[in-house]
């Protein structure tokens, strides 16, 4: 499809995300059997999951409160009186032939995900509604040329199932709200996010329409989207589909499609009459679910601290940059490590350097998490105090202690410089000695500063440097070369 790039933007996208969250409970959402991904194909199931006769669900007390977290974070009303529904359709890894959800009395209604625009700027995006429900089993279609496999240990994981209201409006902006959905759910430790794993999936409703028009175009959902890169690759396309096919003459239809990633491309599962049919009535099998406030405040105030707030605190208290505060609040652990560091350190900066800089590097050079790095938030303090005092110099620092206080963790970082003879120099007399030396060396150089060629002063500094090993006090060296230089 080639639409030129001025008829594009004679259009804007209207976009809604349905994004299905995984609970990391360690039963199922209405039955005891193991809710663990990666096991034996059927292994977690028993007679309430396959839907048996006769048996009956009991609510898993934690998806509850992980929804209540979730609507916290999220500034959501939570409801106190919830019921559950029976969602009835027919599909082969369906085993009761419908899903325990929540239809007319969501858990939480209303609330915000802040995301940040193309322009820089902070946009809310409105949520719906987010309700606990079950998740199905999982067909496999690529293990036999000739049967669908059918796996039924996810039938019955508990689900969180957020909608947003159709605020995005571009591709870029489905992928930052995306993007922090998934961020909120790993730092409130209600689901892992491992969209490659199914633990969160998405569902994309897209719809066009000319620039300042009030009324919405037909919209088109693309179901169980794998990634956030291919949610955005799927939205991309089809706004150009349909820009394509209204400009041709033609007609949206309303339908359900898949995304291939390989092609980048949508094709149709099925189009869609005005509403789905879902024949939901309440489930006669569980009680009413009573949510009171004193419960809601006792899970808010067990909350961890959160990215958005996290991210303000590192510009707007810190002096930090978007893009350090970015990085630095990227993952829970690692913004929880950090949190450390500021509490030991007086000089945000520094320790946000290190964290982004040594710290970082170590931890994907060996692919492990910062829960894992070892040096403990007091040990890394105590080096970067010793640099920011001139005690001793940043690339000691950074090339020497910092490796050795990695594969001696139980040390502290004064004991390790000391040992190895790193703390910086700042005795007056060691350092003449050393300056003496290097300006004996070169005698054609001193004359040329003393000509006019400042610039050569790095050429005495680098000299001192490798005379005391990098241990020479950088500011009290620069400053007796100079003296020395222009006796």
């Amino acid at each position: 499809m080639n639409v030129a790039q001025e008829i594009v933007d004679e259009y804007e996208a209207v976009i809604g995300l349905e994004v299905h969250a995984q609970l990391l409970t360690k039963s199922k959402a209405f039955s005891s059997d193991k809710n663990e991904y990666g096991s034996l194909p059927n292994s977690n199931t028993n007679p309430i999951s396959l839907g048996h006769p006769g048996t009956l669900p009991v609510l898993n007390e934690k998806s509850a409160e992980y929804a209540v977290k979730l609507g916290l974070a999220c500034k959501a009303d939570i409801r106190e009186h919830n019921e559950f529904a029976r969602k009835n359709y027919f599909y082969a890894d369906l085993p009761k032939g419908y899903q325990i959800t929540q239809d007319t009395t969501p858990i939480c209604t209303g609330g915000i995900i802040s995301i940040k625009t193309d322009a820089g700027g902070i946009k809310d995006v409105g949520l719906t509604r987010i309700h606990i429900e079950e998740d199905s089993g999982k067909s496999n279609h690529d293990l036999s040329p000739f049967d669908t496999m059918i796996d039924l240990n996810r039938a019955g994981v508990p689900l969180l199932e957020i909608v947003s209201e159709p605020d995005m409006r571009t591709a870029e902006e489905a992928y930052a709200y995306l993007t922090e959905v998934r961020k909120l759910v790993r730092y409130l430790e209600i689901c892992d996010g491992n969209m490659e794993e199914g633990s969160l999936r998405c569902d994309a409703n897209v719809s066009v329409r000319k620039r300042g028009a009030e009324e919405f175009g037909t919209r088109v959902e693309v179901k169980n989207l794998n990634s956030i890169r291919n949610v955005k690759r799927a939205i991309e396309f089809e706004i150009i589909r349909h820009i394509d096919i209204i400009e041709k003459g033609g007609e949206i239809l309303k339908s359900t499609l898949t995304f291939n990633a390989a092609t980048g491309e949508t094709s149709i599962m099925r189009t869609k009459e005005e509403a789905d049919d879902y024949r939901y009535f309440p489930e006669p099998d569980l009680q009413p679910l009573l949510i009171k406030q004193e419960y809601i405040d006792g899970i808010a105030a067990t909350m961890p601290p959160l990215p958005n707030e996290l991210f303000a605190k590192y510009t707007e208290e810190c002096g930090l940059s978007e893009y350090d505060a970015g990085v630095l609040t990227d993952d829970k652990t690692f913004a929880l490590y950090f949190e450390e560091l500021l509490k030991l350190k007086s000089n945000p900066k520094s320790a946000a350097n290190w964290m982004m800089g040594e710290v970082k590097g170590y931890i994907n050079d060996k692919a492990i998490d910062v829960a894992d790095f070892p040096i403990e938030p007091t040990r890394l303090a105590e080096l970067i105090d010793m640099v920011d005092s001139g005690r001793l110099g940043q690339s000691l620092a950074a090339q020497q202690l910092f490796p050795l206080l990695v594969n001696h963790p139980e040390s502290t970082a004064t004991e390790l410089a000391e040992s190895h003879n790193l703390v910086q120099v700042g005795d007056e007399s060691e350092l003449q000695s050393w300056i003496k030396a290097s300006i004996d060396k070169f005698p054609d150089k001193v004359e040329e500063y003393r000509g006019g060629k400042k610039g050569i002063l790095g050429l005495f500094m680098g000299e001192v440097m490798r005379l005391s090993g990098g241990k020479a006090d950088p500011k009290k060296t620069n400053q007796l070369i100079r003296e020395a230089l222009e006796e």
